[in-house]
């Protein structure tokens, strides 16, 4: 609907600033010879103007020239002005001038509509274009999407629930993933795995000839130790010749293992699950599922053959560290020599202690490098989740390593061996 033909205020902008001032001057032979100029201008572009007339209760938007975002969207301040100047009953739109438009005049309409409902001013959009009077109404048709939180109960039951449910929910992801690995796995005796060989090979190497220093140091350490806590008991009775035996059985069943898989959770684990987080932070792990490949068998399977295979090497390794650590107090603290040292260490070891150690280490191993995997793999999306799976990974290797290693000792118990 057009609007009438009254006083009016005129507001916008042209391609140089003509038209506006032509408006502003009042008439007159320099208006006329400005707006010839205007006109006559070929490089002239008329831009959105906007033009307010009051129909009684009612305010008219004239809207001419061209909206679109080559001239730049167009605020509300105007009509802001205009409506607290006098408030209106209602808004109208009048388009018979315009020339052309898109978003910038949908935006327009759309915040001029939000404006006239906070006052409760009426909007009449019939003298929009068509397809412009359907976007705003589409977009009017989708309020904002409102999230109210429920308040979260801070009663002890409902945390050790809360608590209860998100370790139920882990432990069906972590059987899962399992899954995943031991079908993996079985690909790879078919043949038909898709990894990268260098990327075992530096498995290998990141596990095994890199882990050296640590668990020799670590080792030779503890069966010093152990050696120092049973000299004291020992020479009491005046058998001090046994701290061998005590040393030689314990590194070898149990704490050569034990020591190992829990400095290799701390370095191996938290390895595995910066690097695999990072990949997930990336997307890189979201590119390999879109290039067909399935991330376990690419990414998780060479890590954890590498780290199963080659932590029953480090323990055999590291008992003989522990045996020399041993050795070197009997040898230095308790006056006991060499070779009557070696020999009673000797006599004391048996081929089954070696072969439990040996093979702990190898369930130490998968438990290790299952765990750094699984939260490198389930890591979130910020340099935050990153940290807290490294640490999850660290903490909750740790703890299977124990777990695991107090099953089997039970158990060789049970079978007396």
């Amino acid at each position: 609907m057009p609007c009438a033909e009254e006083p009016i205020t005129i507001r916008g902008q042209s391609g140089r600033g003509l038209d506006t001032a032509a408006h502003r001057l009042k008439p007159g032979p320099e208006t006329a010879s400005l707006a010839a100029l205007s006109d006559s201008s070929p490089e002239v572009a008329t831009a959105h103007r906007l033009r307010f007339s009051r129909q009684g209760p009612d305010v008219c938007l004239g809207l001419s020239g061209s909206w679109t975002l080559e001239g730049g969207v167009p605020t509300i301040d105007d009509l802001a002005r205009e409506i607290e100047s006098a408030p209106p009953r209602r808004l109208i739109f009048d388009s018979a001038e315009l020339e052309g438009w898109d978003s910038a005049l949908v935006t327009f309409v759309y915040a001029a509509i939000g404006l006239a409902s906070s006052r409760g001013i009426e909007v009449d959009l019939g003298g929009l274009p068509a397809g412009a009077g359907k976007l705003v109404s589409l977009a009017r048709a989708v309020p904002p999407r409102t999230e109210v939180h429920p308040p979260e109960d801070d009663a002890l039951t409902a945390r050790v629930g809360r608590v209860a449910l998100h370790a139920w929910g882990t432990v069906g992801d972590a059987l899962s993933f399992l899954g995943e690995t031991v079908i993996a796995f079985g690909t790879l005796l078919r043949g038909r795995a898709r990894f990268r060989r260098v990327d075992l090979l530096h498995a290998f190497e990141v596990t095994g000839a890199g882990a050296l220093g640590i668990v020799t140091l670590i080792n030779f350490l503890i069966g010093s130790v152990l050696a120092f806590v049973g000299a004291v008991q020992l020479q009491q009775f005046g058998a001090a010749i046994y701290v061998s035996s005590l040393v030689a059985i314990g590194m070898a069943r149990e704490l050569g293992a034990l020591m190992t898989g829990i400095v290799m959770a701390g370095r191996t684990g938290a390895s595995f699950a910066a690097v695999l987080g990072t990949m997930t932070v990336n997307e890189e792990v979201d590119a390999l599922r879109t290039m067909g490949l399935r991330p376990v068998e690419f990414l998780v399977l060479p890590r954890v053959l590498a780290t199963a295979l080659m932590l029953p090497a480090l323990v055999a390794y590291a008992d003989v560290f522990g045996i020399l650590g041993g050795l070197f107090v009997g040898v230095t603290m308790l006056d006991l020599g060499t070779v009557e040292y070696l020999q009673q260490t000797r006599q004391a070891l048996a081929l089954r202690h070696f072969l439990i150690g040996i093979a702990k280490g190898g369930a130490f191993g998968v438990v290790v490098a299952l765990t750094g995997c699984y939260y490198g793999i389930r890591c979130g999306r910020s340099a935050a989740a990153v940290g807290a799976a490294t640490t999850q990974a660290v903490v909750m290797g740790i703890v299977l390593v124990v777990v695991v290693d107090a099953v089997a000792t039970v158990f060789l118990h049970m079978v007396r061996l």
